[in-house]
């Protein structure tokens, strides 16, 4: 995370660097002569979008108490497997969610009504794929 921390920092300052350059190169520019505007904060909010990543993890760095494996030179790749969570292979209830969301994006494109009933569809099948094992293994 400390090295995550030096890139942002390195990338705000890159941005904020081009940011004043492009104002003062639409400042020297005999077409125009003046500042353009777009550019110039656009440049200079992705700087402080970068500052404001750099601050959050430089704190949580900080507030960790430890330092994490990515950090650590003799660090083992299984040092930083964490436990993802439990998949069910067997389950069709993903690809019944997918079909729901599909179907809502065909009726924004078509005609509404359909998405209304994918709507539908993706809100049963989210709650069959949440309470899945509610009861037990293919508890019906």
């Amino acid at each position: 995370m400390k090295t995550n921390t030096h890139l942002f920092w390195i990338l705000t300052a890159f941005f904020w660097g081009a940011s004043a350059l492009y104002t003062v190169w639409s400042l020297l520019d005999s077409f125009h002569g003046y500042v353009e505007w777009v550019g110039t904060l656009a440049l200079a909010l992705c700087g402080a979008l970068f500052a404001l990543i750099a601050f959050f993890l430089g704190r949580a760095h900080s507030a960790q108490g430890g330092e994490l494996p990515e950090d650590i030179q003799t660090a083992d790749i299984d040092d930083g497997d964490t436990e993802v969570g439990f998949y069910s292979p067997w389950s069709w209830w993903p690809m019944m969610v997918a079909a729901g969301a599909a179907l809502v994006f065909l009726g924004v494109a078509i005609g509404e009504w359909i998405a209304f009933i994918g709507a539908a569809l993706a809100f049963v099948c989210i709650v069959g794929w949440v309470f899945e094992y509610y009861r037990g293994y293919f508890g019906r």
